[in-house]
């Protein structure tokens, strides 16, 4: 169980604080939820607080595993990405969906390679966009940076 304060990821949705933890009747249920303040987009987002291990909500990374996120970022590591885009989108979104910090920089990497030789179709844009703003909710939260200083971070480890 999560208190007032922590700082917490969802997946798919990125890091945050938790305000508050409020009940709540939602289609005639009482329930707890947090309520969590989104790091990145000034969001609120309500968990029920039954289903967080079900939905994959940790608390945040601490600074030495986003050394090793960057490292991942900018390494030379060949992927083995989906040729079709059905399936590539698919394969990353299983990814994204994990909540895994890893997994999200090997989308970013992958992506953001995969840029610099072609331009990206629609949604391989999108998906870029948003497991970047995922990290980058995190790194907010973990460095204490603004996020336009999380988004110049992650550019300069990516463009290395």
């Amino acid at each position: 169980m999560f208190s007032i304060g922590d700082k917490i990821f969802y997946p798919m949705h990125g890091a945050g604080i938790i305000e508050a933890i409020e009940e709540k009747e939602v289609l005639g249920e009482k329930r707890l939820y947090y309520i969590m303040s989104l790091s990145v987009g000034k969001m609120q987002v309500m968990i029920p607080t039954e289903k967080t291990s079900k939905l994959g909500i940790r608390e945040v990374v601490n600074s030495s595993v986003l050394e090793k996120v960057f490292h991942l970022l900018s390494s030379d590591v060949d992927s083995n990405q989906p040729v079709h885009p059905n399936q590539r989108y698919r394969h990353n979104m299983d990814k994204m969906k994990t909540g895994d910090i890893y997994e999200g920089a090997q989308v970013i990497r992958d992506l953001s390679r995969s840029s610099k030789k072609k331009p990206l179709g629609t949604s391989d844009k999108m998906m870029l966009n948003n497991a970047r703003n995922i990290l980058i909710s995190e790194l907010v939260l973990v460095q204490n940076m603004e996020e336009n200083q999380a988004t110049d971070y992650i550019n300069t480890v990516i463009n290395q």
